[in-house]
């Protein structure tokens, strides 16, 4: 199970044809593939026809997964409490605040360029709100936008601590601080796949780059982390391969799953 940005497609969000033959190697081989990510499952259409998907597809971190023609596994709501505690926090740190509802990605701001940015990656735009204070309801997950890498870091430990139990909340990106219903978490989406696809949490590897692939890291048999991953998150994996941009993706299934080759 991979991640998506920063691992198993570049900065530029491209999905390179030897990561795709990788892919297709671990399916001739009977070895089943999936993806979870921040993004919404729908964020992740494009890489459904070229990587042949048939798993679960886990976004918001396994708030929302669902199959490959998009029926529903699982949701996984914030309660209306912590939606307004983690607005608040966000507001405090003057940090930017996307709501995620279902499908649905609503801003108070379009024209933000985060916003252009995340819109190229997801290939669909969002939803203007000027009012997002007012939804509480069936949300399944809450974005801090900032490019103070710091002020993300110190929100994010906050958050953490003022919510505890009752959400969870990781740094997806530097820049994005996400955070989604305790259940909702990388960790449990491994658990989830082991469930449904009926394979032992101990046979499933995983690949990320960012603080919240740490507990699938933790839940899975073997890990890797990319090589552009933080100190701290290549400490918690089992192997460390190339950048995303190196083609580490692709590399660490050659190098790291038994019996492949390029």
């Amino acid at each position: 199970m991979a991640d998506v940005d920063g691992t198993l497609v570049t900065r530029e969000k491209v999905l390179t044809e030897r990561a795709i033959s990788a892919v297709a190697r671990l399916r001739k081989r009977g070895i089943r593939f999936a993806i979870t990510s921040g993004r919404p499952p729908k964020g992740m259409e494009m890489l459904i026809a070229p990587l042949q998907l048939d798993t679960p597809i886990a976004g918001f971190n396994g708030g929302l997964m669902v199959m490959p023609d998009f029926s529903v596994v699982q949701s996984l709501t914030l309660s209306p409490d912590c939606v307004k505690k983690t607005r608040a926090l966000m507001r405090d740190r003057g940090v930017d605040v996307w709501i995620y509802r279902g499908n649905d990605w609503i801003v108070p701001d379009i024209t933000h360029p985060h916003v252009a940015r995340e819109r190229r990656t997801v290939k669909f735009g969002p939803i203007a709100c000027a009012d997002i204070d007012s939804i509480t309801d069936g949300v399944v997950k809450i974005t801090g936008v900032s490019d103070n890498p710091d002020t993300m870091k110190q929100l994010e430990a906050e958050t953490r601590k003022t919510l505890g139990n009752n959400a969870f909340a990781a740094l997806s990106q530097p820049y994005y601080l996400d955070v989604t219903h305790p259940d909702a978490n990388k960790g449990s989406v491994v658990h989830t796949l082991s469930r449904l696809l009926d394979i032992p949490a101990t046979q499933i590897a995983t690949l990320g780059d960012q603080s919240n692939d740490i507990p699938m890291f933790h839940a899975s048999g073997l890990s890797v982390a990319m090589g552009q991953a933080s100190e701290a998150v290549k400490a918690q994996a089992t192997h460390v391969t190339e950048s995303c941009d190196d083609e580490g993706f692709a590399i660490a299934i050659e190098r790291y799953v038994p019996g492949d080759s390029k």
